[in-house]
């Protein structure tokens, strides 16, 4: 079965480095899209970053061919002008200014190709702060992310890259919208897409909530839920998330578990009630759940659409069967070995988009693209 390519034919050229901007090239590949990356003589810093970091080059640089270029050498700029002149698209995520002073900018390198989209991604959007460098745990500090993660006077970063990768989506969907705008106009344009406003969109919920109420959003560990039962519950070994989320999945809840006395209870029948109750009821849920294993838990809940899940870690996924069943795909590491990482999570026409991938040496190649614009 072929894989979707929807984006075959366009061609992309990458001036990234760390995760934004290469997140956004490594979504336009997955989607066909043909994308060379620009790397330093000797490759990308980004491949030999140790702890958090080691991961960085290998899941977001997939799909991608790779050319090593002296950006400060007149070959290396003559050469990367001439894969621009030829391409859909641009991507680059570099503090602000540095390729305009290379001559890489957009006013420069759309007057040999006025087609071309030009994706900058930056730490912010024109305005005060457009000048300052930004990196994913500064735009949690500053956009209210940490705050609402942590618990209260403990912000608290997210988990993963959340604003590095979400703010390179948001640079692909400008893109592809620049790319159906030109359809019409025959023309190409700058867009901008920064991890600063992408944290306030992401925080719009709880600024809405303030507008709304006129109260404060509570950190997320402090917060008044919406509903009762929606939290993380400790069994005889490990713990399982339940949420009963409408007063029909409470009916459920109350039969799955023998609750028969709560559910007599017409007080309870609420959901808004339940959660003025929360007080009272939680305790008698815990010491429930407390009595049985997290499979056993899954048992009962297992097909009675009450939203349900174990508390997964990022090894746990490997092995995961829902994720073994098309979520993963193959990719070979630099040093030959082979793993499997989270594929484009979308399907199109039924189909999957993952596909096997190496990662490119440094350069790899360099022959192969010179002969291209040669």
């Amino acid at each position: 079965m072929t894989n979707p390519r929807p984006l075959a034919g366009l061609t992309v050229v990458e001036f990234t480095h760390m995760v934004m901007g290469p997140a956004a090239g490594a979504i336009l590949a997955s989607l066909g899209a043909d994308v060379v990356r620009i790397e330093p003589i000797g490759g990308d810093q980004t491949r030999n970053l140790l702890g958090s970091g080691s991961g960085y080059f290998p899941m977001y640089n997939r799909h991608k061919q790779s050319i090593c270029l002296d950006l400060k050498s007149e070959d290396g700029i003559a050469t990367a002008r001439s894969l621009v002149a030829t391409a859909d698209i641009l991507v680059e995520n570099f503090r602000p200014g540095a390729l305009d002073r290379l001559g890489l900018g957009y006013d420069a390198l759309a007057q040999d190709n006025p087609r071309l989209v030009y994706c900058s991604l930056k730490g912010f959007l024109p305005g005060p702060y457009e000048d300052r460098t930004a990196l994913d745990e500064v735009a949690q500090m500053m956009g209210g992310l940490a705050y609402m993660t942590g618990p209260p006077g403990r912000p608290l970063r997210a988990g993963s890259s959340v604003i590095d990768v979400t703010g390179g989506m948001f640079g692909v969907i400008a893109i592809l919208a620049a790319v159906e705008e030109r359809h019409r106009t025959g023309r190409g344009q700058k867009v901008q897409a920064s991890l600063f406003e992408t944290t306030a969109y992401l925080v719009g919920q709880h600024m809405a909530q303030y507008a709304v109420t006129g109260k404060p959003a509570a950190p997320m560990p402090a917060r008044v839920s919406a509903w009762a039962i929606y939290d993380v519950f400790e069994t005889r070994d490990e713990p399982v998330f339940i949420g009963v989320v409408t007063d029909a999945l409470w009916k459920k809840f109350c039969a799955l578990f023998g609750l028969d006395r709560l559910w007599a209870d017409e007080g309870l029948r609420r959901n808004n009630d339940r959660v003025l109750a929360r007080d009272r009821l939680l305790p008698e849920i815990r010491a429930l759940i407390a009595t049985f294993t997290r499979g056993e838990v899954i048992a009962r809940l297992e097909g009675s659409g009450l939203p349900f899940a174990p508390i997964g870690r990022p090894e746990d996924m490997f092995d995961d069967p829902h994720l073994a069943a098309g979520g993963l795909e193959r990719v070979v590491l630099p040093d030959g070995r082979e793993t499997r990482l989270p594929a484009l999570p979308i399907e199109m026409d039924g189909k999957r988009l993952s596909q096997c991938s190496t990662l490119p040496t440094p350069g790899a190649d360099d022959d192969a693209i010179r002969a291209r614009i040669s």
